[in-house]
């Protein structure tokens, strides 16, 4: 069986700099809690609750955070030599991804900054890939190793910057 070579080729530096645009997003939001702690903090759920009573995304998903990391990764799309929106794009669709994982998460009964392995990597770092296919010249191996190498760096970077305090929980 022959493999398509569409799916095998790939572009290390579309996928290095996504993955940059990626940690300018995932990271903004934590820093963004580090400088300016609980003030300008509103839930992007309201604080609503879902039809299970419990809450729809959970209160450490932020207008702040959101705005925070659209911003973040449009500023580092623009040093990386792409267009803003390409950044603001790929910004927004982490923090969806993230936030269809802490919906998950909410409906299995987990708390807020609660690991789920796998839960919690996928979603962040698959929709960004998949949007920025076309806009980053990915090609279907270049999102697999983007989604691969979010997931190893997520894990190895959150114990880093737990132990330096930029983060609440070691996963």
């Amino acid at each position: 069986m022959m493999i398509d070579s569409y799916l095998v080729e790939i572009n290390l530096q579309a996928v290095l700099k996504g993955l940059l645009l990626l940690a300018a997003a995932n990271s903004a939001p934590v820093l963004a809690k580090k400088f300016f702690g609980q003030s300008l903090t509103y839930p992007l759920d309201g604080g609503f609750a879902f039809i299970d009573g419990r809450p729809i995304f959970g209160p450490s998903k932020t207008i702040r955070g959101l705005v925070f990391a659209a911003a973040a990764s449009a500023l580092c799309a623009v040093a990386l030599g792409f267009a803003w929106t390409t950044g603001l794009l790929m910004g927004l669709a982490a923090m969806a991804g993230d936030l269809i994982s802490s919906f998950i998460k909410r409906r299995m009964g987990l708390p807020p900054s609660s690991m789920a392995l796998g839960l919690d990597q996928i979603p962040e770092s698959l929709l960004p890939a998949l949007v920025s296919t076309n806009l980053m010249a990915l090609t279907a191996g270049d999102v697999v190793l983007v989604v691969v190498l979010f997931f190893v760096g997520e894990l190895v970077l959150s114990r880093l910057l737990f132990r330096v305090h930029l983060r609440d929980q070691p996963y």
